[in-house]
């Protein structure tokens, strides 16, 4: 069983990798590979109700995800209906590439540690599209919005869901967390951020045109101002609702786009249904690409039955017995991270080391949400915020692996050189 299981990945992954080839979508791949190795675990266990209980579990984690990339990326689609995002593209008056390109970045690194990598990469794709026009631009621009987003998650216990998990179980504080992984991350962006600014250097921002956008926007300058603000506010204020509430982070998103609703409907109930109908979260809604959100599902329900039949622990045991090294493995586990789903391996690594070996803010904690962190932006399907960009800006996997994925790495393994150096000199 064990072995149809890994040969079935393996299948769906490839078949993810090479959907343009194949011209099969990604979500229909994922699809296909998570029945068939549900069925296959069912099959091969003989424990059909056990295997039951945990699809329903693995089902309840999925769902949550997916709930908050559904009110994420609905409330985005309203902000940019109001054309929202003007509020911030008006202030940017660079017409350098490389200068937007710094700007950019830095941004993404610090709002990412505020909201998470998630949100913030469908704010900032969003954003480029207001501020580039030429596709090209777009897609490198999301590239570097990944690792950027991802490098800004890691060094916060509320940036990225690895992290997090690390903070919920124990095995990191926060504050500890902030100030030993962050140089490690800041230079995880900084190295791939001065590489692409520096391949940008002379070439002029290409913005796209005003008029069409205006002509199909009928918002205020009040509306639009209150519907970024509004949004930006709820996608600040969820880590905060999660804090004092202990409730998860996917009913605050909710919450906050049943608020968000209830205001657009007040303000607009004075204007015409034509006026109106574009403005409006139902419209919003049929705009979120659905397509994405499907292959969420079904990549994290595939990589959920790896975790069930203990094949990521297994993997795990089976470096520490062949590395011996610890700063080796938890390298090879960020890599690692770039293919699978970081999660069930964060998962599988609290599960195989404990606290009392490995006691709270220990190098293996820190240096696991680092590598964790920042190691899924080397593939685009290796983060949930690379997952987002993908189907925001229908980035292919091969055009990523080209353009992207070799920065990326170069970032991860610098970054992590600087963490371990760090940790020598404070340890």
């Amino acid at each position: 069983m064990i072995t149809a299981l890994v040969l079935v990945f393996v299948l769906a992954y490839a078949a993810i990798a090479l959907e343009h080839p194949l011209k099969i979508n990604k979500s229909a791949s994922a699809l296909i590979g998570a029945g068939l190795l549900w069925t296959i675990y069912a099959l091969g266990s003989g424990q059909r109700s056990m295997v039951s209980a945990e699809l329903g579990e693995s089902l309840m984690g999925t769902a949550q995800i997916v709930f908050f990339l559904i009110g994420a990326m609905t409330i985005v689609e309203v902000v940019d209906a109001h054309d929202g995002f003007y509020v911030i593209t008006s202030r940017i008056k660079t017409t350098k590439l490389s200068t937007l390109m710094w700007l950019v970045g830095f941004v993404t690194f610090f709002l990412s540690a505020i909201l998470d990598n998630l949100t913030t990469t469908i704010v900032m794709v969003s954003l480029m599209k207001k501020l580039l026009d030429k596709q090209d631009d777009r897609l490198l621009f999301a590239g570097i919005i990944v690792i950027a987003a991802n490098a800004g998650g890691a060094w916060t216990p509320i940036g990225d869901v690895t992290t997090t998990m690390l903070w919920i179980g124990g095995q990191i504080t926060s504050v500890s967390i902030m100030k030993s992984v962050f140089l490690a991350s800041m230079v995880s962006l900084l190295v791939p951020l001065a590489i692409t600014a520096r391949v940008l250097k002379g070439q002029a921002v290409v913005a796209p045109p005003r008029n069409a956008g205006d002509m199909t926007c009928q918002a205020s300058h009040f509306e639009k101002n209150l519907m970024f603000y509004m949004g930006l506010g709820i996608l600040v204020l969820v880590p905060v609702f999660k804090g004092i509430t202990g409730l998860p982070p996917f009913l605050g998103i909710l919450f906050g786009l049943g608020l968000l609703w209830g205001v657009g409907d007040l303000i607009h109930r004075g204007k015409t249904d034509e006026d109106k109908e574009h403005l409006t979260l139902v419209r919003a809604l049929t705009k979120i690409d659905m397509g994405s959100i499907v292959f969420f599902i079904g990549i994290l329900l595939a990589v959920a039955t790896l975790e069930h039949t203990h094949i990521l622990s297994a993997l795990a045991q089976s470096l520490d017995k062949a590395v011996g090294r610890l700063d080796v493995i938890v390298v090879i586990i960020g890599l690692v991270s770039a293919v699978v789903d970081n999660v069930p391996l964060v998962a599988a690594s609290m599960g195989m080391y404990n606290l009392a070996q490995y006691p709270t803010d220990s190098f293996l904690w820190e240096f696991i949400a680092y590598c964790a962190g920042t190691g899924g932006s080397i593939l685009i399907i290796g983060s949930a915020a690379g997952v987002a960009a993908m189907g925001l800006e229908k980035i292919s996997f091969g055009w990523y692996l080209r353009k992207i994925s070799g920065l990326a790495l170069i970032g991860y393994l610098c970054g992590a050189i600087v963490y371990i150096q760090q940790y020598s000199l404070t340890h």
